[in-house]
């Protein structure tokens, strides 16, 4: 039995939009895209971190949350700092303002997600995986620079995201 690829294109859609809606939850309430909230909560999580560390954290590249660190600074969410013990080495730490900035975000989507894969059978979270990564897969995105926190692109133009 075939399904038809049009109810697989309609499911991706669903949660793509899905994404796209708590993103501009996130953006209205909060002023933040969802890698910047990802970012403040592993500094907030991890304490004084360096860049690279924050990097494998969130699983982006670390030039990736270079920029975002960028735009948190001039924001005044975050500050960095060299490190006095290894000159090469950069902190990253949360500042007052982006303490509050993380406490009045919204839950993050993946939160709600995770809760109810991890109540499915193992067999169903093979399952799942497994095809979502065939999927990944099938529109060359496999080797995508992506982090568990659901995002989908820019939100406001007056607020690039990365």
């Amino acid at each position: 039995m075939s399904q038809a690829p049009q109810e697989v294109l309609i499911a991706l859609r669903r949660i793509m939009r899905a994404t796209e809606l708590y993103s501009k939850q996130l953006s209205k309430t909060a002023g933040l895209t969802s890698p910047q909230l990802l970012i403040l909560a592993a500094i907030a999580r991890m304490g004084d971190v360096t860049i690279g560390t924050i990097a494998r954290e969130v699983k982006l590249s670390q030039a990736t949350v270079t920029t975002i660190l960028d735009r948190l600074e001039r924001r005044g969410l975050v500050y960095r700092e060299r490190s006095t013990v290894d000159k090469r080495k950069v902190h990253a730490h949360l500042t007052a303002e982006g303490e509050g900035a993380l406490s009045t975000a919204p839950t993050p989507l993946q939160q709600s997600f995770i809760a109810r894969y991890e109540g499915l059978a193992d067999w169903e979270q093979s399952m799942i995986l497994a095809s979502l990564q065939r999927v990944a897969d099938m529109m060359d995105a496999g080797d995508l620079d992506a982090s568990p926190m659901l995002h989908v692109g820019t939100i406001d133009p007056a607020m690039p995201t990365a």
